[in-house]
C-alpha cells in the first residue's frame, strides 16, 4: 500500500470514529458525562489502530467534546463533555496567528455580537444576571487591582454582559471570540504603560455600559459598547505599531 493511499484509509477509519460520536451525541446513544470504553476495544469496534484512537480522541479533546483523565480504574478514561467554546477559541486564535482570519474583522464581529446581545439584554429580564454582572464591576473597582486580575475579571464581565441576551450560541461565539484576541489586548494595553491611567478609563467604560443596560437603553449601550471596543483595538494597534 502506497503512503497516500495509506493515509486515505487512515483518514476514512479516523472519520468513522468521530462521525459515530457526532451521531451518538445527536440520537442521545451518547450523553454528556458518558465515559468511552477504553482505547482497545475503540480500536477493535472501528477496525482501527490505537494509535489512530488515540489521535481521534486529541482531536475531540481540542474540539471541547472529550475530556481524558489519567489514572487507573473505573474512573479513568475519556469522559463525554460539551465545551464548544475552548474548541472554538483555539481555532480562532491559531488562524488569528497565521493572518488568515485578520484581526480587525474578529474585532468588528466582536462589535456586532456584543452591540447585538445588548440590544437582546434590555429585552430580556434576567435579573440574576444582571446582579452578576453588577457583581464583577464592583469587583474591578477594588484598588490597587494588577493587570492580570483586572483582565481576567473585564472578559468575564463582557461575557456576563452578553449572557444577558439569553442567547447561547451567541454566549458561546462571544467566549471564543475574547478568548482568542484576550492576550493581545491585554499585552497591548500593558506595554502602554500608565497602567492607572489605563484602568481608569476601563474602569470609566464599563460603569457607563453596565448603567446603560440596567437603564435598559437599548441604543446608548450598543453605542458605549462600539466606542469601548473600538478604543480598545486602536490601543492594541498603537502599542503593537
Amino acid at each position: 500500500m502506497t503512503g497516500a493511499a495509506e493515509e486515505s484509509t487512515a483518514k476514512r477509519t479516523y472519520d468513522a470514529l468521530l462521525q459515530d460520536v457526532e451521531a451518538g451525541l445527536r440520537s442521545g446513544r451518547f450523553k454528556i458525562g458518558d465515559q468511552l470504553p477504553g482505547e482497545r476495544i475503540l480500536a477493535e469496534t472501528y477496525g482501527m489502530s490505537r494509535a489512530s484512537v488515540r489521535e481521534a480522541m486529541r482531536i475531540l479533546d481540542a474540539l471541547g467534546v472529550l475530556r481524558s483523565s489519567g489514572g487507573a480504574g473505573p474512573k479513568s478514561g475519556a469522559v463525554i463533555v460539551s465545551e464548544p467554546s475552548a474548541g472554538l477559541s483555539s481555532t480562532l486564535r491559531m488562524h488569528i496567528a497565521s493572518r488568515r482570519l485578520p484581526l480587525h474583522d474578529i474585532i468588528e464581529a466582536r462589535i456586532m455580537l456584543e452591540t447585538g446581545a445588548a440590544r437582546a439584554a434590555v429585552q430580556h429580564d434576567d435579573p440574576a444576571g444582571l446582579q452578576k454582572a453588577r457583581e464583577l464591576l464592583l469587583t474591578m473597582d477594588a484598588p490597587d487591582m494588577d493587570h492580570e486580575t483586572f483582565h481576567a475579571l473585564d472578559a468575564q464581565f463582557h461575557l456576563a454582559l452578553s449572557a444577558l441576551a439569553g442567547n447561547t450560541v451567541v454566549e458561546t461565539i462571544m467566549e471564543s471570540l475574547s478568548g482568542s484576541i484576550r492576550d493581545y489586548i491585554k499585552d497591548a494595553l500593558v506595554s502602554v504603560g500608565q497602567w492607572p491611567v489605563v484602568l481608569a478609563e476601563l474602569r470609566a467604560h464599563h460603569h457607563a455600559i453596565f448603567d446603560a443596560v440596567e437603564a435598559k437603553d437599548a441604543d446608548l449601550a450598543a453605542d458605549l459598547l462600539r466606542k469601548h471596543i473600538t478604543w480598545l483595538y486602536e490601543q492594541a494597534t498603537n502599542a503593537h505599531g
